[in-house]
């Protein structure tokens, strides 16, 4: 597994690891934590990764690759490259109204981004800095009124794309929450240490307490006013994540949600069935970052079996485990139409803002050119198991 861990930088950070290792840096450790850890022991998660360094390209030499192309077309939005920022909680408390900052890096790359239900910024505030609509990430909630509300406000700056989260019926035990403290009942030695551990950041303190307010869940103002209070977000988790949701529920969003609706959170190739039944436009093959349930396959080894069960039906994405560009092309070979990217987005805007996450999406954007020019491919929308290593007798592309 790809570990970043003290690796000196020079100026200019030369990969999505190094802003990983600028975040850990500026971050307290509760919040870069937050970002980095993943459920229980964080073997799904670090499968991600690792599963995905065990695909390799199969190197294809002497064509004429000289015009490379990476624009595509997911889900009705033309793309300039096959990635999207995914959702990703609490960006604002990274950095700076940090969901704005992404999504203007995100329009100035020509990829989506999907705003979040627990983002700090609400969707209107960054609708209104952007000038293409966000998507946006809903949760099934067990108040349907709230849930049906947020859809109304997606609609009302013109989200295009509705990214329902299905795999959160209960919440994953994450270990390193626990232990900063983020979740549970805190003693007062535990209350001081995370006390502490802030106010030995001051350079975020500066940006985002002191200049970064209102620090309040944007989208749910209503119900969840104080951010800084990891207590009250937990305790309004608990209360609105619903286990009796079933694929029947998907009928609900249907009748209030009138553009393109995608699933995420699938990685059973039945489910995946189900999904195209229930009525979805895509669905996104994912474990939640191996943020829920660990010791599930990983996105590189699901990923397959589920496109060759609705892969001709509905558009396929991806997300998990992508650190490179070569990631990106890797697991768009395997099936996936784009993928989504999370931890990298949110280690880059806790490192330095939108310069950052621009900088950082263009390492993936030459990641992927350079794939494209040694895998003999001209096109992203070329892409498939062809372009994959499958052993030293591979035939002809």
């Amino acid at each position: 597994m790809r570990i970043a861990s003290d690796r000196p930088l020079g100026v200019s950070p030369a990969s999505v690891l190094d802003y990983r290792e600028l975040a850990r840096r500026r971050l307290p450790r509760q919040l870069f934590d937050y970002i980095d850890g993943g459920a229980y022991e964080e073997s799904t998660m670090r499968a991600n990764v690792s599963d995905l360094e065990r695909v390799l390209l199969r190197q294809i030499v002497m064509r004429d690759v000289s015009v490379r192309d990476q624009n595509c077309e997911v889900l009705g939005q033309k793309l300039e490259m096959p990635v999207i920022l995914g959702p990703v909680g609490l960006a604002g408390m990274f950095a700076r109204r940090g969901e704005v900052q992404a999504a203007r890096a995100a329009e100035d790359a020509g990829v989506p981004f999907v705003e979040s239900t627990v983002s700090i910024c609400a969707i209107e505030e960054v609708a209104e800095a952007t000038s293409v609509p966000p998507w946006f990430q809903l949760y099934v909630m067990r108040d349907r009124g709230f849930a049906e509300k947020l859809m109304s406000r997606a609609q009302a700056v013109g989200a295009p794309v509705l990214v329902l989260t299905i795999d959160l019926p209960v919440v994953g035990a994450r270990h390193r929450d626990t232990r900063n403290a983020m979740v549970g009942e805190a003693s007062t030695w535990a209350k001081f240490r995370r006390g502490l551990d802030l106010a030995t950041h001051p350079g975020w303190i500066a940006d985002v307490p002191v200049k970064g307010k209102p620090l309040t869940f944007g989208n749910l103002a209503d119900v969840v006013p104080d951010a800084s209070s990891p207590q009250d977000f937990k305790s309004w988790v608990d209360s609105q994540f619903d286990p009796s949701v079933t694929w029947e529920d998907i009928a609900w969003v249907r009748e209030h949600w009138k553009g393109r609706l995608v699933v995420k959170g699938v990685l059973d190739p039945e489910d995946a069935r189900r999904a195209v039944d229930a009525g979805v436009d895509g669905v996104i093959v994912s474990n939640h970052g191996g943020r829920q349930l660990d010791s599930v396959p990983s996105t590189a080894m699901a990923l397959p079996g589920v496109v060759e069960a609705i892969g001709d039906q509905v558009e396929v994405l991806a997300d998990g485990g992508v650190r490179t560009g070569l990631d990106v092309v890797k697991l768009v070979s395997l099936g996936a139409k784009a993928v989504l990217i999370g931890r990298a987005w949110a280690w880059a805007v806790a490192a330095g803002g939108e310069g950052a996450v621009r900088q950082m999406i263009n390492v993936l954007e030459s990641d992927i050119d350079t794939a494209l020019g040694l895998t003999g491919r001209t096109l992203v929308t070329e892409l498939d198991t062809s372009a994959l290593y499958r052993g030293p007798n591979d035939g002809e592309a």
